[in-house]
């Protein structure tokens, strides 16, 4: 397994990519096919089962080059063994809050000695003779920042080995900070800071999600790493709406 899109993320760089919602393997086909480099197919809010996240990975166009990443329903041994599994090559891990936590979730995604996931890879393993020696290596760990006890421990959740990304949450965090949805209030700004700053002191790629409160653009140019850009539902809207702008149709 060569796992690009983490190399990416070693190196600094940036990569660009979008939420998966919609249980369409056709739509994730067309979408595979426009430059993302990577999907976070959500697991944890949408309505995507396994079965849909295996389809729609399967759906991906042979030349794409998108690196799909599973947000599991929760920090969970067995829900992050399913999702890779089915051929995940990373992990956007919710609700990690303590070092512990970080810990747990790393192991998770490790086969013995270095980790506690089972040993049953099925699809991941199909077309790849040396699954068994690259995985541990080459498996992408982002976990999600979304509260302020996380904020408040991020310093030594960065420091956990296997820890390849901190990626904020702006929704749980909002409503951790006692404000659910306004991302702007500058408590919400000056943690999220708090963040891309203990990413960069810890070297791990620093994740945020459609701008978190100001100009995504911002975002871009301070340097964020793991930068999501919308999800399916959102461009589908938007396509609507600006046709619609265009074309000088009124609706509501």
């Amino acid at each position: 397994m060569k796992n690009e899109f983490k190399s990416m993320m070693k190196a600094g760089k940036q990569g660009f990519g979008t939420w998966i919602t919609v249980e369409s393997p056709m739509c994730a086909e067309m979408m595979s096919s426009l430059g993302f480099d990577y999907f976070v197919l959500d697991n944890e809010h949408s309505p995507l089962d396994m079965l849909h996240i295996q389809t729609l990975m399967q759906a991906f166009r042979p030349d794409s080059k998108t690196s799909p990443i599973v947000r599991p329903w929760w920090n969970d041994m067995v829900a992050i063994k399913r999702a890779l599994d089915i051929g995940a090559q990373g992990l956007l891990i919710p609700w990690v809050n303590t070092p512990e936590q970080a810990k747990a979730a790393v192991s998770y995604t490790r086969y013995a000695p270095k980790g506690l996931r089972g040993c049953g890879p099925r699809r991941a393993a199909m077309f790849d003779p040396d699954y068994y020696k690259t995985v541990n290596d080459e498996i992408f760990v982002a976990v999600q920042i979304e509260t302020t006890e996380a904020v408040k421990n991020i310093d030594a959740i960065c420091s956990v080995e296997g820890v390849d990304c901190a990626y904020i949450g702006p929704a749980d965090l909002s409503a951790s900070l006692g404000h659910i949805g306004n991302f702007t209030p500058k408590d919400e700004q000056d943690a999220i800071d708090k963040v891309f700053d203990a990413c960069r002191a810890h070297g791990v790629a620093a994740g945020i999600h459609e701008g978190c409160g100001k100009p995504l653009k911002e975002r871009i140019e301070k340097g964020y790493n793991m930068v999501t850009c919308g999800n399916d539902l959102v461009y589908m809207r938007l396509g609507v709406q600006n046709q619609f702008k265009e074309l000088g149709i009124k609706k509501k």
